[in-house]
């Protein structure tokens, strides 16, 4: 049986798009028959206190000479010192979500910091594998990786069984992601400002937790322009809970800064949703034309005007769901994710 430790900072059933990732790649790896022991290497990633990283380091320190470890880029891009040391007995594989320089509202110098030091980790790792042709270009053009060092391994999309959706006359809005700037809701509600003439409701599905001051000023936000009751805000939910959100809305619409792929997109077009979206490249590229309309980044008239073409048009909303269900046939399952994922451990680990 081969044998993997995978390693990730704080809680694996965090509900967010990276730990949705690793928890389904590490399902799919033990259904294929790997041995996956699962190693927390503490709180506070990517800014953890010096005692969490030198715990960190000492779990790792502590794996058997020549095991095969995945860390994920969370935790791992803030640890170069650990990643020198455990290269030397461990075969290290990095799991990139995207560059952590690359997150929203750092400030120029926290945000150097962080290059610089994902910059000497991921130098250790025997292979990165990240989600995205895009995150692949920025780990090599950014961080400096050289390209055959880095594999792509997209995350799965789930296959919904058939449903019915029911139709109401109130245009039924969905944003799936946790609150924090680099989505965009604030982008998003300015958008939606523009349109309080139509009728629609948007929930947004997401985390409340992790930047407190953002979800606070999106309360706010909400409120001075009058949207706070067209606004529901339901935190995060369990990952067997979030198909009820999808089957029940009538649009995905998340206007995000930056992604690394965007998990999110591709499961609205799996529940057959049209989609409205931004966040660079990966996004770019993985949005078929027919079934989304990609809005640049930052770009709010656009976003706008797209909300209000989706939402007005009941002939282009159908013709959008019917490709959204033709372009999710074709997206790789988490089957194929996880017999993607081993086979680049089985190549690492030769």
């Amino acid at each position: 049986m081969q044998r993997l430790w995978f390693a990730y900072p704080g809680d694996i059933d965090t509900p967010t798009g990276g730990y949705g990732y690793d928890r389904n790649i590490v399902a799919g790896l033990r259904e294929l028959g790997w041995r996956v022991e699962l190693l927390s290497l503490g709180e506070g990633f990517p800014f953890p206190s010096a005692a969490t990283l030198a715990g960190a380091q000492r779990k790792l320190l502590a794996l058997p000479k020549g095991a095969l470890v995945v860390v994920d880029g969370l935790a791992l891009g803030v640890m170069p010192e650990a990643a020198a040391a455990i290269s030397e007995h461990l075969t290290l594989v990095a799991l990139v979500h995207h560059p952590l320089c690359q997150e929203n509202g750092l400030a120029e110098d926290r945000e150097n910091a962080l290059l610089v030091s994902e910059t000497e980790a991921l130098a250790h790792a025997r292979q990165v594998i990240v989600t995205s042709p895009a995150t692949a270009r920025q780990v090599s053009d950014l961080i400096g990786v050289p390209a055959d060092k880095i594999a792509v391994v997209f995350p799965g999309t789930p296959k919904p069984d058939a449903f019915e959706r029911r139709p109401s006359g109130t245009a039924r809005l969905l944003s799936v992601g946790t609150v924090v700037p680099r989505k965009g809701y604030d982008l998003l509600l300015e958008a939606l400002a523009g349109l309080a003439d139509l009728d629609w409701h948007l929930e947004i599905v997401g985390g409340l937790e992790a930047d407190p001051a953002c979800y606070r000023a999106l309360l706010r936000q909400a409120q001075d322009l009058d949207l706070a009751a067209r606004v529901t805000f339901r935190g995060a939910v369990r990952p067997a809970d979030l198909a009820g959100f999808y089957q029940r809305a009538d649009i995905f619409v998340l206007a995000s800064r930056y992604e690394g792929y965007g998990m999110a997109y591709t499961e609205a077009l799996a529940y057959g949703l049209p989609v409205i979206g931004s966040g660079g490249g990966a996004v770019r590229e993985t949005l078929p034309k027919d079934a989304a309309i990609y809005c640049g980044t930052g770009n709010v008239d656009a976003l706008q005007e797209a909300l209000k073409l989706v939402i007005c048009d009941q002939a282009e909303r159908v013709r959008m769901t019917d490709a959204a269900r033709i372009a999710a046939a074709v997206l790789p399952t988490w089957q194929d994710a996880a017999a993607q994922f081993a086979g680049m451990l089985r190549e690492v680990a030769e």
